[in-house]
């Protein structure tokens, strides 16, 4: 397996979580990232030969391409490098995994409507509102043209982040620890999921032959804030810290869809079970941070 951004958030908890299925390789960028049992090299994206070649020399069955300029910030400042790495990139892995015969995992966004509607299905036509959700939207495309075979999947995960990168559950969390206030959105909604279920899910569907553009979100739609609270209360912490704020009085913000909610309907039919509500996806992560810390003890 090769998995592409393999520094990010994602990329790191997927090869720590299947390097017991698979001789995993982490496609680097910039950052270099240790992974103990993991293979790790800089990998070419720019172009398909170069992708292809990677392949052919590791002898890659699967590739998780989950590289992607994330920020909407950064997108909208820089369209150019946002197409490049988002669109280009995306159908350079697409058309190496086709040459080489390799399947492709290739990890989308729930960023790609409008947010009027909640609880988009996979079957919805996409209507991007900004830079970040075009490119997305194109990159996906690429991927499904150039790569038929390609599994596709929307999504909006958190758990635990890494010193370098924290994910929108370690910015809660850090805030209410240090006794700081933190504003979330009342108005923005999503269907979040754990990374780890995110995984698993995604290879359970793997396993199937699966292919085509599946939703992998939690089975709850809620509010940013509402998650704030719930996330706080699961944990033992004082969720009075966390304060109510709107996404529409932001002005200094790129526009975004206030609803991201996204319908797992499709992969719950194929996986024959629920994905999991938010006082679940959270429990997950508490029983995570669990058993990290006694493996710990255990090594202490």
């Amino acid at each position: 397996m090769l998995i592409t951004g393999g520094s990010g958030l994602l990329g790191t908890r997927w090869a720590l979580q299947m390097r017991d299925r698979f001789e995993i390789t982490l496609g680097l960028h910039k950052r270099q990232t240790v992974v103990p049992g993991v293979g790790a090299e800089s990998i070419a994206l720019e172009s398909t030969a170069a992708v292809a070649r990677s392949l052919e020399r590791l002898g890659v069955e699967v590739v998780v391409h989950a590289a992607a300029l994330t920020s909407v910030e950064a997108c909208e400042a820089d369209p150019a490098l946002a197409f490049r790495v988002n669109a280009k990139m995306a159908g350079n892995v697409a058309r190496a995994c086709a040459l080489c015969g390799a399947k492709l995992i290739h990890i989308s966004t729930d960023h790609l409507f409008s947010g009027e509607v909640p609880l988009q299905p996979e079957t919805a036509p996409v209507e991007p509102l900004n830079c970040y959700a075009r490119t997305k939207a194109e990159g996906e495309a690429q991927a499904l043209d150039a790569c038929p075979g390609a599994l596709v999947l929307r999504t909006n995960f958190f758990g635990w982040g890494l010193s370098y990168r924290q994910s929108f559950s370690d910015r809660i969390l850090a805030a209410l620890r240090a006794g700081q206030s933190i504003g979330l959105f009342t108005d923005v909604f999503f269907t979040p999921i754990l990374m780890a279920r995110l995984i698993e899910a995604a290879h359970e569907l793997y396993e199937k032959n699966q292919s085509g553009v599946f939703n992998l979100v939690g089975d709850e739609r809620l509010s940013k804030y509402d998650f704030g609270v719930r996330l706080a209360q699961r944990v033992g912490l004082d969720p009075s810290p966390i304060v109510r704020v709107r996404f529409r009085d932001r002005g200094d913000l790129v526009r975004r869809p206030f609803d991201l909610s996204l319908s797992n309907r499709k992969a719950c039919s194929i996986l024959g079970r629920g994905l999991g509500d938010v006082d679940a996806q959270i429990a997950g992560l508490v029983a995570e941070a669990a058993a990290a810390a006694g493996m710990a003890a255990a090594r202490a």
